[in-house]
């Protein structure tokens, strides 16, 4: 190989791919947690040192130029091989201790997660662990997280993943919610009440026609992609949602709404790159993760 002829310099590399990706110098630099200066002075020096434009105005972000978009896979390439190696390097460890990155759900990071991360911290104190909260599956291989809690089995090779449970998802409503209609004995008893939708796809409509409720004559006020927001609504007895029965059963003021209904089963899986088995922070971190949702 010629060395010489190798001449980029991996930070601004790396900020035009991210720009790329993320479409804007702003997402980018929050990606990073840098700077729109610093990234776009990064970018403009690549520029310069290639002597083509790799970027144009698109509204209020930016879109590669054809040179650009033709740099671009090789610039994912090399955006690859770092990540591969700082993998290899975070298996080289053998302290407990340092920062390690874990994924999870809005709900989970904030009902499951806090008393798991507490006495891992109690035991290693050494430990700095980043909660990425994240309702999207992360990319493990590029390190937006470390270890990741999915509800779906991973299929890429060079990932690793262990089951830890089935987990059953209930629908609950306050309890006032529930007095003031009468407390339905059956799902054609709800015909009226309100219910928080979880996304745009209609899933929780059609789950709960398969369940026998009346959804045509049902209302619908409210709809988030966020957990937390959903449970917030629940509690306040604004709406009937769906939640994991360990966080559902733990709550004050909420219950099941009809208490024999079938749950609807989902897997609980821990997600890693095979690499991260090497590093004794992580293992640490993966089994306590794993202790503590099974």
């Amino acid at each position: 190989m010629e060395w010489r002829a190798v001449t980029f310099d991996w930070n601004r590399v790396r900020a035009f791919l991210v720009t790329a990706e993320e479409g804007s110098l702003s997402a980018a630099a929050r990606a990073l947690g840098s700077t729109q200066p610093t990234l776009g002075r990064q970018v403009a020096a690549l520029e310069a040192e290639l002597g083509v434009a790799l970027f144009e105005r698109h509204g209020r972000g930016l879109r590669p130029t054809a040179a650009g978009l033709h740099l671009l896979e090789h610039a994912r390439r090399m955006g690859d091989g770092a990540a591969a190696l700082s993998l290899a390097v975070a298996g080289l460890g053998d302290e407990i201790a340092g920062e390690v990155s874990v994924s999870a759900s809005d709900i989970y990071a904030a009902r499951l997660l806090p008393p798991i991360l507490g006495a891992l911290h109690a035991a290693h104190p050494e430990l700095r662990i980043e909660i990425v909260v994240d309702n999207q599956l992360s990319d493990l291989r590029r390190r937006e997280s470390d270890i990741a809690v999915r509800n779906v089995r991973p299929t890429d090779a060079d990932l690793i993943g262990r089951k830890l449970r089935d987990a059953k998802a209930r629908l609950y409503a306050a309890t006032g919610l529930l007095d003031r209609l009468g407390r339905p004995a059956d799902p054609q008893g709800f015909a009226g009440a309100p219910v928080m939708e979880i996304d745009r796809t209609g899933a929780l409509r059609g789950m709960m026609a398969g369940m026998g409720f009346p959804v045509d004559a049902m209302t619908f006020p409210y709809r988030t992609a966020n957990f937390v927001t959903a449970w917030e609504m629940v509690r306040a007895g604004h709406a009937i949602c769906v939640l994991d029965d360990r966080i559902g059963d733990a709550e004050p003021g909420v219950e099941r709404i009809l208490p024999d209904l079938d749950p609807v089963i989902f897997p609980v899986w821990l997600v890693a790159h095979r690499d991260v088995r090497r590093a004794c922070r992580l293992r640490v971190v993966w089994d306590a993760l794993a202790e503590g949702l099974r």
